[in-house]
């Protein structure tokens, strides 16, 4: 063999081992860098495991405690957004026929829920609430007691029949055969409720928790538990979600300990 021939062969060994060098340095991970990458997968992917735009439906009466349930799930649950559509339980219950996108809906009432079964998964009791009458900051007119209502001198507005609140209503003035004619009978608790706020209304029926939350607005008079209604608060997926299991995941959640304590330092009864 020629002594350039050997030469160039040399110098073609020492190209291919100067190339495999980085190849073998860079194409390779340690046990440890593998766990570590595995582990880092697992965690991005727990915790935006239900991570989605959720939106709810939600009965009115809950318009205050579930902004502040939605910012503790928001924070436990990152990457997670939730946004609430509140109104009276039987207009939820028109959108929902209609097919408005939304992801879950609560009501505050089972009749209202059980009318849906074609449309929701299994719902579940995740609150109770009561009935109060609603008068004028300093009860101004006196009134203790449902018979009050009677007063023709007195403006008092009620909820709809066909509204959770306004069926209630009926159910207790009914009951202890009262008869009572509203000055108007409004959409949702909450506009009955600013009707007393406003001074448009002596009084009105609405839910313990309602009146809680407008505190030195208005006075609550409490009915007796042998008169009163209790109210029940069922949460379900919609089954036309398009995040089932973010879904199905929050309304879990609203059973659990920490929106429970939210509940229930709001007013709220438990289920």
């Amino acid at each position: 063999m020629s002594l350039a021939l050997t030469r160039r062969r040399a110098a073609t060994v020492l190209m291919t081992a100067a190339l495999l060098v980085p190849l073998a340095a860079c194409g390779g991970e340690s046990d440890s860098e593998k766990d570590s990458d595995a582990g880092s997968t697992a965690e991005a992917s727990a915790s935006g495991a239900h991570a989605a735009d959720l939106t709810v439906l939600a009965a009115s009466s809950l318009t205050d405690v579930f902004k502040t349930a939605g910012a503790a799930y928001e924070k436990a649950h990152p990457g997670t957004k939730v946004t609430f559509s509140f109104a009276g339980s039987q207009e939820l219950a028109a959108q929902v026929k209609q097919g408005a996108p939304a992801d879950a809906l609560v009501t505050a009432d089972t009749k209202t829920m059980d009318g849906l079964r074609g449309d929701t998964g299994s719902p579940e009791i995740i609150a109770k609430n009561r009935l109060v009458i609603a008068t004028g900051e300093g009860n101004p007119d006196r009134i203790e007691s449902l018979k009050d209502l009677a007063d023709p001198k007195l403006k008092v507005v009620l909820a709809a029949p066909e509204v959770p609140v306004g069926r209630y209503s009926k159910q207790v003035l009914d009951a202890q055969k009262i008869v009572v004619k509203p000055v108007s009978q409004e959409p949702n608790v909450r506009a009955v409720l600013s009707k007393v706020e406003l001074g448009e209304a002596d009084a009105g029926i609405v839910y313990k928790t309602d009146a809680e939350s407008a505190t030195g607005k208005v006075d609550a008079v409490a009915i007796p538990d042998a008169q009163n209604a209790i109210a029940e608060y069922p949460a379900a997926t919609l089954k036309t979600s398009q995040h089932t299991e973010a879904a199905a995941a929050f309304v879990g959640w609203l059973s659990g300990p920490e929106a429970q304590k939210i509940l229930q330092d709001a007013g709220f009864q438990k289920p």
